[in-house]
């Protein structure tokens, strides 16, 4: 098992390496200049403005550049925001654990919808509960997550007043009254982005038992008198998510994407609407630390689901 994982990590290593290279070249070679406030700043004199070009670099060829932007994040000196005048591992540390509480909730929920109804619509396909299963799923994952962010706030906060539509970070309340706060504004989040991908995954869970419900071993469990619930727990189910827990490794970009939507719906503090504050301000170190996790987040959860093979079945070898 050890050795597995030092391999994988091996295997990891080239592509995040791969994927930086071809964001710094990206963001690069993109127009705009992060100094462009100080080149219409009639304040700061020509000669600082060189000054601090040269000290930072960016007037560089673009391959020394990105080796010592490599360097430096090895050393874990991240950079240094230009809007911000904060270090940029700071920004990110104070945002990340929000976005990664927002995100683990929100896949917890649409893992808790996409299991039970995707495995019992696959045990009794064409039924009432099927179709109504199968309906709803296609609405669910149809509709954007920045359509049902506006629904939920008309609903829930403007003609129902149950829950805050902004994200507060600093809540004037102690022990169970702010658990209490911090769980109201963190529902409507979690629940756009549970039930967007609860919606998608239901019907792949379906698809995954259906295809494993009709092979020859599950006939022949059922034949040697084995009871109907440990037929589809042991032999049915645990097959079936082998290409499930693929599909929800794969799919982590895209749920970091919306979560960056939803953050900006209710104003949530979290990595995303950091990424996007640093797009519009062209803040190249923030975009760059922040891609950059973004894609580490995803390795990282690729090498889990690897790992998780070998326990959903026992063939798959760790050699």
């Amino acid at each position: 098992m050890t050795h597995y994982l030092i391999r994988r990590l091996l295997i990891a290593i080239p592509s995040v390496l791969g994927i930086s290279v071809i964001l710094f070249t990206v963001l690069a070679l993109a127009p705009g200049d992060p100094f462009e406030e100080l080149a219409t700043n009639p304040a700061v004199p020509p000669e600082v403005r060189l000054q601090l070009r040269a000290s930072l670099g960016l007037d560089d060829p673009i391959h020394v550049r990105y080796f010592a932007w490599l360097t430096s994040m090895l050393r874990g000196e991240w950079g240094f925001s230009f809007v911000s005048r904060v270090d940029v591992d700071e920004l990110i540390l104070q945002r990340l654990p929000t976005t990664l509480i927002v995100i683990g909730s929100s896949q917890i929920v649409a893992l808790a919808i996409a299991l039970p109804v995707g495995i019992l619509a696959a045990t009794r396909p064409y039924s009432l509960f099927d179709k109504i299963a199968n309906t709803l799923a296609f609405v669910g994952f149809s509709l954007p997550t920045f359509f049902t962010g506006l629904l939920f706030i008309l609903f829930f906060s403007i003609y129902l007043d149950w829950l805050p539509f902004v994200y507060r970070t600093r809540i004037d309340a102690t022990g169970l009254a702010w658990l209490w706060e911090h769980v109201k504004q963190t529902v409507m989040p979690v629940m756009v982005l549970g039930l967007f991908q609860g919606a998608a995954w239901t019907r792949f869970v379906r698809s995954a038992v259906l295809d494993v419900i009709r092979l020859d071993y599950v006939t022949t469990a059922r034949a040697k008198g084995l009871p109907e619930r440990v037929v589809i727990t042991k032999h049915v189910v645990r097959n079936a998510m082998i290409p499930v827990v693929t599909l929800v490794a794969l799919q982590m970009p895209s749920v970091f994407g919306g979560a960056i939507v939803t953050e900006q719906i209710f104003r949530v503090p979290g990595i995303g609407s950091l990424l996007i504050s640093a797009i519009l301000a062209n803040d190249t170190p923030v975009i760059m630390a922040v891609t950059f996790v973004f894609a580490c987040l995803v390795v990282f959860f690729n090498l889990v689901a690897d790992i998780v093979y070998g326990w959903l079945d026992p063939r798959i070898s760790y050699r």
